[in-house]
């Protein structure tokens, strides 16, 4: 649970902005924005290889460039 606590002397602003941040940082907001629609499971499978995918793509280039800075 976030709790924000109001500073003495604070306008409500600055407060609401700490708030905003807080679920930022916590990931509050991409799980609702997540969960907003309903995704096919075979949806949910295509876009983690995707995913996958684009992060061994990245790993090999990774390898390549540190191969050639030798």
């Amino acid at each position: 649970m976030i709790r924000i606590e109001t500073r003495p002397g604070e306008p409500m602003e600055k407060t609401l902005r700490r708030f905003k941040k807080r679920c930022e940082k916590e990931g509050l907001t991409k799980d609702i924005k997540k969960n907003m629609f309903y995704e096919k499971p075979s949806e949910v499978k295509r876009r983690e290889y995707r995913k996958l995918e684009k992060r061994i793509s990245q790993e090999k280039a990774e390898k390549a460039a540190a191969a050639k800075g030798r």
